[in-house]
């Protein structure tokens, strides 16, 4: 039989109560080893299956015994008809399991609601704190705080902050991921990440930037960036999408898998 529990021990004490033997009687398989997760994400629970001493052993010869007496009973299938059938079956089955999940996914979905910030806060700041300071980084969390309505702002300093942002920002990127999906799966809110003020010199950088992209667009009627790599193309997409709200604004890929933002009017949004 299988068993669930949060222990390994736990689980060998249940598979005893429920085969009413002591544990030292049971054969044994792990399927699961549990572990504790972090922020609630990423918990295991321990998975065993358990049977008494000798029972799989003495069934399975009678098993095989009775298996080998139906078949030899069963009219043999050419093995043409037989694959075909076996066939057709598998594709009903993979039909039937896909329909039920849309229709299960379909009634079980629903939009999840904002928490409202300052009741969730020191929850948030909590798990934050804990987060960090089981990181292998020296750094410290300097404020956690709402920052409008939807999000809130996470800022983190401290004498490894280089590190923890990375070359060209990808530590700061997946990061600010685990922490977006933590936030945002529980309290439905977004995040705004600083790190060293990283955000704020990216932001200043782009904004400068920017400013010859938007004079050809208001000249030309359309423009694209440069490839932009990390969280830039995220800065500038949200800056010219919030400047030219009337105007297709989007991100593309070239050839090479670099992304950039265009902005043209060939696909204007619909008011």
């Amino acid at each position: 039989m299988r068993i669930e529990a949060d222990t390994l021990q736990e689980a060998f004490s249940k598979a005893a109560s429920e085969l009413s033997c002591s544990v030292t009687q049971l054969d044994i398989k792990v399927i699961q080893h549990p572990r504790a997760g972090m922020l609630g994400m990423f918990k295991k629970r321990a998975i065993i299956e358990a049977s008494r001493e000798g029972e799989q052993k003495s069934k399975a010869p009678q098993e095989s015994g009775s298996n080998q007496q139906e078949r030899s009973k069963k009219p043999r299938q050419p093995r043409r008809q037989k694959e075909q059938a076996d066939s057709n079956k598998l594709n009903d089955t993979l039909k039937t399991e896909s329909s039920s999940k849309s229709l299960s996914s379909q009634s079980s979905y629903k939009p999840r609601e904002c928490a409202q910030i300052q009741s969730v806060l020191p929850q948030i700041q909590a798990g934050v704190k804990e987060l960090v300071e089981n990181s292998c980084f020296s750094i410290r969390v300097v404020r956690v705080e709402a920052f409008d309505d939807q999000s809130v702002l996470i800022e983190i300093n401290g004498e490894d902050a280089a590190l923890l942002i990375g070359k060209e920002g990808y530590r700061y990127k997946a990061f600010s991921y685990l922490l977006y999906n933590w936030i945002n799966m529980k309290y439905g809110l977004g995040i705004r990440l600083e790190i060293a003020q990283f955000l704020h010199n990216q932001e200043e950088m782009i904004e400068n930037y920017l400013v010859t992209i938007i004079e050809r667009i208001e000249t030309q009627g359309r423009a694209q960036t440069k490839p932009l790599d990390g969280v830039l193309i995220k800065i500038a997409l949200e800056k010219l999408r919030t400047r030219f709200p009337e105007k297709y604004v989007g991100i593309k890929t070239g050839r090479e898998g670099r992304k950039f933002v265009v902005v043209n009017d060939f696909n204007r949004k619909s008011s």
